[in-house]
């Protein structure tokens, strides 16, 4: 047997449940403490036909998840503003501390006479957007473990999906629930019960990942899933929490990952690559493990190029530098702009997120290029540039529409606007005793081997026929470089 790695939100459970108990939200009452193992499900058609904003399945899954009254959140509007973001995941419905059967906020604060929250989700709509909600997390006491029958976690989550007019709900099967074979029944026959009473709902599971993929109760839950006929649209893991090195580690967990849906689902490989999913966590995660913007760009453009159907991560109140505090609920504990990571699931969705706006301090530099001066640094290979920075290529400048390392303005990433040639003559400048530079490199121009060209203030050869391998820059080892000019 594997050894389990949980999927990472052991400060999910913790911090909710402290803040939650100081946010003073007028009108909730107490938890419902009635057991619901009798209860009928209710079919929500008329609920879906009333949410104000049903969007395309691509939004919800590339909801990053938020905490909508703890761990200090954010606006959303806010986010949505200056990312382009439509969805969010709504975390964590639970069962009551208590004890019992009716669904509850963080085991606090029950669905039935909610304000607080239905609040925000109004307020996202009013927008333009949605919501999914997200059942589970780490710690807590989950439905699938009170309410008993598949039925009656059902009915739970119906009056979840009833009460906000849902159109996506996830499933984040993790401890303590995660080792209970009945209760994962329960959950995962709710979830198929709720597919099948509740026409066109998303339904995501997300679960703890490994090295390998998953585990042995990940591996588990999708032969039940199997045995019960039960395919959600996505199976997602949390990898994170578990030694995982960056964003290499991750896209290996998710290849494995791959490999086991096809074996335990009976897909095909591009069937099981698209019902599988990325749930992140970005920045420092409980575990120490550092998960910079360019770990998501590894793990974004593995997904992107083998279709996979979701991206996400832990989460919208972590999308933000650290100030005073560096409490890992609210920040990310890294170097960052607000909502850096959000941004990425914008592009996920298949949206441009808004172009930030550029910074107010510049610097004169000379670029290759024949494009004469421009008020920008010129553009490096091996630097981080965040959304809005300007930099200076092939003589003209450039701003980034995100976070970006690595591609060349005027690439078939799309990454850069392009402001124009920079102002002055046509000829370049270049540092004293290095003579005249040749034709700048372009990205989009095919060069034979021998062919010469300038970059960044040197000369290079071509080794052989290439286009859009980066003087300098590329692992291919195209180039020679002769030296500056």
């Amino acid at each position: 047997m594997q050894c389990l790695r949980r999927g990472g939100h052991m400060q999910r459970a913790k911090l909710a449940a402290t803040a939650l108990a100081a946010v003073a939200v007028a009108g909730v009452a107490a938890a419902v403490a009635a057991n619901a193992s009798t209860a009928q499900v209710q079919p929500a058609a008329s609920a879906a036909a009333l949410a104000p904003n049903a969007l395309s399945n691509n939004w919800y899954a590339s909801a990053p998840y938020l905490m909508p009254v703890s761990n200090n959140p954010p606006d959303p509007t806010v986010v949505m503003a200056a990312t382009g973001q439509k969805a969010f995941q709504l975390a964590f419905i639970l069962a009551p501390d208590g004890g019992g059967c009716s669904p509850t906020w963080d085991g606090k604060n029950a669905v039935s006479s909610d304000t607080a929250v239905a609040g925000v989700i109004s307020r996202i709509r009013a927008a333009g957007g949605d919501v999914s909600v997200s059942v589970g997390g780490y710690g807590g006491t989950k439905l699938g473990q009170t309410c008993g029958t598949v039925a009656a976690t059902a009915a739970a989550y119906q009056q979840v999906i009833t009460k906000y007019a849902l159109h996506a709900i996830d499933f984040d099967l993790e401890e303590p629930e995660y080792e209970n074979d009945a209760a994962v029944n329960n959950e995962l026959g709710a979830a198929k019960t709720l597919q099948a009473d509740n026409p066109g709902l998303f339904v995501s599971v997300t679960m703890p990942g490994t090295a390998a993929g998953t585990g042995w109760f990940g591996t588990q839950l999708l032969d039940k899933s199997k045995a019960l006929g039960f395919s959600p649209n996505n199976f997602s893991i949390m990898p994170f929490d578990g030694g995982f090195a960056g964003g290499s580690a991750q896209t290996s967990a998710l290849e494995g990952l791959h490999g086991l849906l096809m074996s335990h689902m009976g897909w095909d490989s591009t069937t099981a690559y698209a019902h599988e999913g990325f749930s992140g966590m970005n920045g420092h995660s409980d575990n120490g493990e550092v998960f910079a913007q360019s770990d998501f760009q590894t793990v974004y453009d593995y997904a992107t190029s083998h279709g996979l159907g979701r991206f996400t991560f832990w989460s919208v109140n972590r999308d933000r530098q650290c100030g005073s505090s560096t409490d890992n609920g609210i920040c990310s504990n890294i170097t960052q702009n607000d909502w850096d990571f959000t941004k990425f699931t914008t592009r996920f969705a298949g949206a441009t997120p808004p172009q930030s706006p550029p910074p107010s301090t510049t610097t004169t530099t000379t670029t290759p290029g024949g494009g004469g001066t421009c008020s920008a640094a010129a553009w490096n290979a091996t630097t981080p540039y965040s959304g809005g920075a300007v930099v200076s290529y092939g003589g003209h400048q450039w701003t980034a529409k995100w976070w970006t390392q690595g591609d060349t303005p005027g690439g078939s990433q799309n990454v850069w606007t392009d402001n124009g040639a920079c102002t002055g003559g046509g000829t370049t400048t270049n540092p004293p005793g290095g003579g005249t530079c040749p034709a700048a490199w372009s990205a989009t121009t095919p060069y034979n081997g021998g062919a010469v060209v300038s970059y960044g203030n040197h000369k290079w050869t071509a080794k052989w026929w290439t286009q859009g391998d980066t003087p300098g820059a590329n692992s291919q080892n195209v180039w020679t470089d002769n030296g500056s000019c």
